[in-house]
């Protein structure tokens, strides 16, 4: 057992913050948090000057190994199975770097995603705990079409969730609406399936006890997701031919609905402005900030592992997607519960992991200052911590780009 101190203890839950505080922790699990002295006595004692104890933060969107360099004709990527792997360990590595301790890797070829994660788990790689979803369910050269997971109609598309399920995902990604990485695929603006579609790989998922998150841009598409009883919904851009058009209506029904939505907000976001003007960002932002006025339930995930533009998103930049929600007006309480409880519990995780309390995993961070003053200060990595092990990865160089 050891009890980690600090000035200052974040637990997760809303509004609850411990000046002086301690965690108890024994092996993987989280015994006990209180004021100091409130764990009694330990054999091992970290006593953190200065510094803020929180939750490990979580990432509720990434893509270790996604790859948009492929053959439009046959699928073959520029980066074999093997190549592709150490880039996603890697990729994983530079997560925990950023202070992440959890991650939904929402699309992979070849079940990749699914080695990774048990090879973290039994320590044959350094990275967050992942959450996989394998092989995105979409249209036959649709969105992401060459991972593998094409079905056009309902028994095609409960078999590849099937597949999925039966091979280890730990959730589903459907693409309700297109997108422009994928060759061939249509645009992001129109949507891909029905809700009918989408509501039966919700139906097999539920059947194993799994979530649902669903690719969707496009108003229709959002409108199909949201119909269809997803759990979250990623990017809802409301993306129509003429740019980001905020729908009041449909964002109303979403957070009557409790649905969780993952805008995706990354740390590019200054360099895209600059590259393709303020306007459409601006607009962009805009949206993210009236979801969050409609009482939509906004969690953190960065889309990380691919790039815009020709800009790299890269895996351990998570802080900067944060600071984007600063700019849009976000508390920075506020920024730090959306990346830690809520965004676990919208990945399903919410009974494991995500804030500071007794029988949950011990995955949390330490960081120089406090970042409730500074949100800059969650950079300050001292400690990182996944299911008691640390990790931290502060003083490891970057080497290659997350991108393939």
């Amino acid at each position: 057992m050891r009890i980690i101190r600090a000035d200052t203890v974040l637990t997760g839950r809303p509004g609850e913050v411990i000046a002086d505080g301690e965690v108890l922790i024994d092996g993987s699990r989280i015994l006990s948090v209180g004021p100091r002295g409130s764990a009694g006595e330990a054999p091992e004692v970290l006593d953190l000057r200065g510094h803020t104890l929180l939750p490990g933060l979580v990432d509720a969107h990434v893509h270790l190994g996604f790859d948009a360099r492929v053959d439009r004709v046959t699928g073959r990527s520029a980066e074999n199975d093997g190549r592709l792997l150490l880039r996603m360990a890697e990729n994983a590595r530079k997560l925990v770097s950023a202070g992440v301790t959890t991650a939904r890797d929402l699309g992979g070829r070849s079940f990749l995603d699914l080695t990774l994660r048990d090879a973290v788990e039994d320590g044959l790689a350094v990275g967050p705990h992942l959450l996989a979803a394998t092989r995105p369910i979409t249209v036959t050269g649709g969105h992401c079409w060459y991972m593998g997971g094409e079905a056009d109609d309902e028994p095609s598309v409960r078999r590849v969730a099937r597949e999925n399920l039966r091979a280890g995902a730990d959730c589903l990604k459907v693409m309700a609406s297109g997108g422009e990485m994928s060759p061939g695929s249509v645009p992001s603006w129109r949507a891909q399936y029905p809700a009918a579609l989408i509501r039966v790989a919700v139906e097999e998922a539920a059947a194993r006890g799994k979530t649902v998150a669903a690719h969707a841009h496009a108003p229709d598409s959002i409108r199909n997701a949201l119909e269809a009883g997803v759990t979250t919904i990623e990017h809802c851009t409301f993306h129509t031919t003429q740019g980001p058009a905020y729908d009041t209506r449909l964002a109303e029904a979403i957070a009557e609905s409790g649905t969780y939505v993952c805008p995706t907000v990354h740390g590019q976001f200054w360099n895209l402005r600059a590259l393709i003007g303020a306007e459409p960002m601006d607009r962009w932002l805009g949206n993210v900030a009236a979801m969050r006025a409609a009482g939509i339930k906004l969690v953190a995930g960065t889309d990380t592992g691919f790039a815009i533009a020709g800009l790299d998103k890269r895996t351990d930049d998570y802080v900067s997607g944060l600071e984007v929600f600063a700019e849009a007006g976000f508390g920075n309480a506020e920024i730090v519960e959306l990346a830690t409880v809520r965004a676990a519990e919208a990945c399903g995780v919410g009974a494991e992991t995500g804030s500071l309390e007794a029988g949950k995993r011990a995955d949390l961070i330490a960081v120089r200052g406090n970042p409730l003053d500074r949100l800059a200060d969650l950079r300050e990595l001292e400690l990182v911590l996944v299911s008691g092990r640390s990790v931290g990865q502060r003083h490891v160089d970057t080497v290659t780009s997350s991108v393939g």
